[in-house]
């Protein structure tokens, strides 16, 4: 790939002025070949290879990160479906809380922000070993700093298990109550469509369609494209999808530049850029910014999901432009807590749980940080993780959801996290929604897609 002296100052302005940043660099682990009936020489095994590869993840992101001068936020790791690595183990959650600790220890030892992967592909059914990896999450996600869970509940060949989304509601609550502000559940997102090389956390994992090695790149720039926006307040929308197109094709280019020289150091494969628009509570950052930089005088007011349609739809070309390794999740993040927009919207009324779920039906991600009351009840939670899955479903697209029962606080409170993290203030639910519907249980059907066969 060939750069430009002038693309060079261009992205050295974005990074100084716009928050441009590889948010993360995410190393991809396969692990199935660690495998033992023994947990202690799997742990060893896992362990030794993870703070190797970590440490020279980090030594080569330092090196390029000074050369190019672009700062790379995260370095991160993400490993095998641990529920697969559980499988030849004794059915016992101390077996999978100890796996927990071990990648927990072994990415501190590699000085690693987060490691994915603690989590299990149940959307069809669910192994004695998947069911072990789902008990065990209270006590794993809460007991340890780094380590990052996720669990894909629903695909649009398989549909909603809907067994495993009744299960995980009394999950999520037993995890809220062990962890302070309920910040484990930060840790932990569930999915329809879940993509095998997304880099992003809390969903990350290494897929089993994966090489041994993959270095994935998630880029970020809400920032840029707000400052491109904002310098374009009258031309019309056709002009201003071009407008964005253009920008977040010279993000990329960027971003996979960083990754390939990153991967070709390590002498491992390239995997893919994640495209998606990652905002921060840092001022301007904001992914909410950008809808209101093009006319709609508060985010979740009407027009907000056309704007955020056209938006996503830009990402989405002008990424796939600059780059034939486009994947991950690549669309837009509308997370509550980190983007100071989006708590601003909640905050003025303008931005409830309702239109947030309407918001996901055009972006990628899914319902992402937002709390809701501690004394929700846990088939609640249920009904709005199968609500938002079932738009993927349909759709044929990925959604996910993290949400975060915030212990003894009720809806228009506020609960800080810090740090990436922000603070989320607890959005109004019903208590009581669906109970009878959750427990019926089973399976909702995968939807026909068409009557080929």
């Amino acid at each position: 790939m060939r750069i430009s002296v002038e693309e060079v100052f261009e992205t050295v302005r974005m990074t100084l002025d716009h928050h441009f940043d590889i948010r993360t660099v995410t190393l991809g682990i396969n692990l199935k070949d660690c495998m033992d009936r023994r947990v202690d020489k799997l742990a060893g095994r896992m362990r030794k290879r993870i703070v190797e590869k970590g440490k020279l993840l980090n030594k080569f992101a330092d090196f390029v990160e000074q050369k190019y001068g672009i700062p790379i936020t995260n370095r991160r790791i993400a490993v095998t479906p641990v529920a697969l690595l559980l499988e030849p183990l004794p059915r016992k959650i101390s077996a999978a809380v100890k796996i927990a600790k071990t990648l927990d220890s072994a990415a501190k030892e590699a000085d690693i922000d987060f490691i994915g992967g603690f989590g299990a592909m149940v959307q069809k059914g669910m192994t004695a070993a998947d069911e072990i990896l789902i008990e065990s999450i209270p006590q794993a996600l809460s007991g340890t700093q780094r380590v990052c869970g996720f669990l894909n509940l629903a695909s649009t060949a398989a549909g909603v298990n809907m067994n495993a989304v009744a299960k995980f509601g009394h999950t999520l609550k037993k995890l809220a109550a062990r962890s302070k502000n309920g910040i484990g559940c930060t840790k932990i997102a569930v999915f329809a469509n879940v993509p095998e090389d997304n880099p992003f956390m809390a969903g990350a994992h290494h897929g089993i369609g994966e090489p041994d090695f993959s270095l994935n790149i998630g880029i970020s720039g809400p920032g840029v494209v707000r400052d491109v926006v904002s310098q374009n307040p009258d031309c019309d929308l056709t002009k201003l999808s071009e407008v964005i197109k253009r920008t977040v094709f010279k993000i990329t280019r960027a971003g996979e530049l960083i990754g390939r020289e990153i991967a070709e150091l390590m002498k491992i494969d390239f995997g893919i850029v994640d495209i998606s628009l990652a905002s921060t509570t840092s001022a301007g950052d904001s992914v909410a910014d950008i809808i209101e930089a093009m006319g709609v005088r508060r985010m979740g007011l009407p027009g907000s999901t056309a704007a955020l349609a056209l938006l996503m739809d830009a990402v989405k070309k002008g990424g796939a432009m600059a780059s034939g390794n486009v994947g991950g999740l690549s669309g837009t993040f509308i997370p509550i807590s980190e983007d100071a927009g989006m708590i601003r919207a909640v905050r003025d009324g303008t931005l409830n749980l309702e239109k947030l779920e309407a918001l996901t039906s055009v972006c990628s991600v899914g319902l992402d940080m937002f709390a809701v009351p501690g004394n929700t009840d846990a088939e609640t939670l249920s009904a709005i993780i199968a609500d938002e899955l079932s738009i993927g479903v349909i759709n044929n697209k990925t959604t996910g959801v993290r949400v975060i029962p915030a212990i003894g606080r009720k809806a228009g409170g506020i609960v800080h996290f810090g740090g990436l993290l922000g603070s989320a203030p607890v959005m109004k639910v019903a208590k009581t929604a669906s109970p009878e519907f959750i427990n019926r249980k089973g399976r909702i059907p995968s939807p026909v897609q068409a009557l080929r066969n």
